[in-house]
């Protein structure tokens, strides 16, 4: 049976700030707690006013003080970033405070440009291509390696889930060699899913961690009781997808516009339809027919749920929605 879990973005809303955004994610986990979800992850980012998950690990600490059950994870982390010591401590940590609770994924994009890259001072190895090494490197830390000379503490025999996020051919093709669960980032670069999901389960190779394949893919779903609510709050998603990709930069999720999508240009029209290709915009029945369709396509294993909804309580009813229609169509 298909798992169904939650990717927060802890989006920083227009004419809010990062404490609300905190203390909502924070709620968000727990909701998601109670309606079933199997997962919460959030996500690295750096430099977007939009976003307050950069300090992933301490966020996750913040839910997991909120929630009992619900598995905990990195959606992911930059490991070129980081130094993979310290990604192993930081989640060394988080299971010895959540124990068997925790998820680490793992992406090669820095998930910022190139200022905040060099801010961010991580100059040690040779970036995203030393990923793979950097992937085993840190492996080595949680397995507690004796060729490394010294036992990191945390870290060392953590009970961590290593998964390999991508949007792009790499991450399939490295999350198969490795045995490694793999995500794939659908929910806003859908185009390569199809190839990634085939190279992936033909070049498995079954792991300590993991014996066959097992995909995640990610999917927006912006729900309502009437279609025309929920095609209004998604305008907030949308319009932030436009504003990135004419060069705006991430600022705080917009307030909804009605007749948003209407009054563009077909070129951006064009544009929405391509990158949100993994979405559901709709009521219940409209949701139960697009995930029965998405999984269908995929045969993923799990979908992980994103959505961008300016208002608070209309974002939760969105996720309520989602399982409930998850669950008529499994």
């Amino acid at each position: 049976m298909t798992r169904y879990s939650i990717l927060d973005f802890a989006p920083v809303l227009e004419g809010s700030d990062v404490s609300a955004a905190l203390a909502r994610t924070a709620d968000l986990g727990a909701y998601a707690e109670s309606l079933g979800y199997h997962r919460y992850w959030t996500a690295e980012h750096h430099g977007m006013p939009g976003i307050a998950s950069a300090a992933v690990s301490i966020v996750l600490a913040h839910v997991g003080h909120a929630t009992s059950s619900i598995r905990l994870g990195a959606g992911g982390i930059m490991l070129p970033n980081h130094a993979p010591l310290a990604i192993a401590e930081q989640f060394g940590t988080l299971d010895a405070l959540f124990p068997g609770r925790i998820d680490l994924g793992l992406g090669r994009a820095p998930g910022s440009d190139q200022r905040v890259a060099q801010a961010l001072r991580r100059t040690l190895t040779g970036g995203p291509d030393q990923f793979p090494q950097d992937v085993m490197e840190l492996q080595a830390y949680f397995a507690g390696d004796p060729r490394l000379g010294f036992t990191a503490t945390p870290g060392a025999g953590a009970d961590v889930a290593l998964w390999i996020l991508g949007s792009s051919l790499y991450g399939a093709q490295l999350a198969a060699a490795l045995g490694l669960p793999y995500a794939f980032a659908s929910h806003f670069a859908p185009d390569a899913l199809d190839q990634a999901l085939a190279i992936y389960r033909r070049d498995f190779r079954p792991s300590a961690q993991l014996d066959k394949p097992y995909v995640m893919a990610g999917y927006n779903v912006v729900a309502a009781d009437t279609r025309e609510e929920a095609v209004l709050i998604a305008s907030s998603m949308q319009q932030t997808f436009v504003k990135m990709r004419t060069g705006g930069a991430g600022g705080p999720l917009p307030r909804p516009i009605p007749g948003y999508v209407d009054s563009l240009p077909p070129q951006l029209k064009a544009m929405l339809d391509n990158v949100l290709n993994a979405s559901s915009i709709g009521t219940r029945e409209d949701v139960e027919r697009d995930l029965a369709a998405f999984v269908d396509r995929t045969g993923a294993d799990e979908i992980v749920i994103a959505a961008q909804i300016h208002d608070f309580e209309a974002r939760k009813r969105s996720f309520a929605i989602a399982l409930e229609a998850a669950r008529v169509s499994a």
